[in-house]
């Protein structure tokens, strides 16, 4: 994938993330990591790009009317209304810092950036915060891939070591979609 096309393709996937798409762009992010870091760094950028456009469009469907987007987020895997209303809670008792709390337990950005607004918290402050909060988390996977593939490299064939990367997300997201099931 030529840097550009890749960097667009994060930043996309960055927007549908942050809107209405359930998978993170770590996965992309991941996978350019594996034969080029610094072109998946320069994505990390556009997928925070994108993240923020959506964040932005889903803070304003929060700010009108929220109910629907609730609706409708309560149907995407992995999110509830009880998750939703826990976000609301973060924001209330955290403020705007919950933004680095959700990626650690596994909370969609898409729900923040819907309770930020109703929350009292404005479209700048929200976009401030959401730009180290969402570049922090896609650097650190994208880092710790790029880290692992070097070493692996001397032992494994850049095939096997994607092959492993498809198997690790599988594996990951069959987890996740498992334990927030159950919540």
């Amino acid at each position: 994938m030529k840097a550009r096309s890749s960097g667009i393709a994060a930043g996309i996937w960055g927007f549908a993330e942050a809107t209405v798409f359930f998978i993170v762009p770590d996965v992309l992010l991941s996978w350019i990591a594996l034969k080029d870091p610094a072109k998946a760094y320069r994505a990390c950028l556009w997928a925070t790009a994108g993240a923020l456009v959506g964040g932005a469009i889903t803070w304003y469907v929060g700010s009108v009317n929220p109910e629907p987007a609730r609706s409708l987020f309560a149907w995407i895997p992995a999110i509830s209304d009880a998750m939703i209303a826990d976000v609301r809670s973060q924001l209330d008792e955290r403020g705007l810092v919950a933004l680095f709390i959700g990626p650690l337990i596994g909370t969609p950005y898409k729900i923040y950036a819907l309770e930020a607004a109703g929350a009292g918290f404005g479209i700048w402050g929200f976009l401030l915060i959401s730009i180290p909060a969402r570049l922090l988390r896609f650097v650190l996977v994208t880092s710790v891939v790029a880290l692992v593939s070097k070493g692996l490299k001397r032992f494994v064939q850049v095939r096997r070591l994607q092959l492993i990367l498809v198997v690790a997300w599988i594996s990951f997201y069959t987890f996740y979609f498992y334990v927030m099931s159950q919540t």
